[in-house]
């Protein structure tokens, strides 16, 4: 049996909450995914484009710095790793973990959740930050989430 370890950023409570709807329908551990500096409601306003998640965005060498660098992620066969969809792809504090560790011969699927947006080419993006990882998903997690479909999704991976 796979080990999985739902790994997540969320910036307002939405990504958090489906988050731990996945993990407790799959059976996996779980992991918050923290800035070293919390995001304010005015870092977030996407409007502002001197807010800092513009800048950040705007820049794609920004690699905000973690809070911690404590998963463990050796320990998992897979990681599901979850965010917040900001200008059609995952908020660069994703990268900065992604790049933290070494994913190598580890599946990796994405999940998010979006005010309208898809992932873009987030997929293609990340794959070349795990390098020898496998992104074997992505899946959008909005409104009302079934755990059974959720369990059919990760089971497929």
């Amino acid at each position: 049996m796979k080990k999985i370890l739902v790994a997540y950023f969320s910036a307002s409570g939405t990504t958090a909450r489906a988050a731990r709807i996945l993990a407790d329908a799959v059976g996996a551990d779980i992991y918050e995914i923290k800035p070293a500096a919390a995001y304010t409601k005015a870092d977030l306003n996407w409007l502002n484009k001197k807010s800092r998640s513009s800048i950040e965005m705007n820049d794609p060498a920004s690699r905000p710095a973690l809070q911690d660098k404590n998963a463990d992620v050796a320990e998992y066969d897979t990681i599901l790793v979850g965010f917040p969809i900001w200008w059609y792809t995952a908020p660069m504090i994703i990268y900065t973990f992604l790049e933290s560790y070494d994913f190598a011969g580890k599946t990796i699927a994405l999940f998010a959740t979006s005010g309208g947006s898809g992932f873009g080419k987030t997929a293609q993006t990340i794959a070349k930050c795990c390098p020898g990882a496998a992104i074997k998903g992505e899946i959008l997690l909005n409104g009302r989430l079934d755990p059974a479909a959720l369990k059919e999704w990760v089971n497929r991976l």
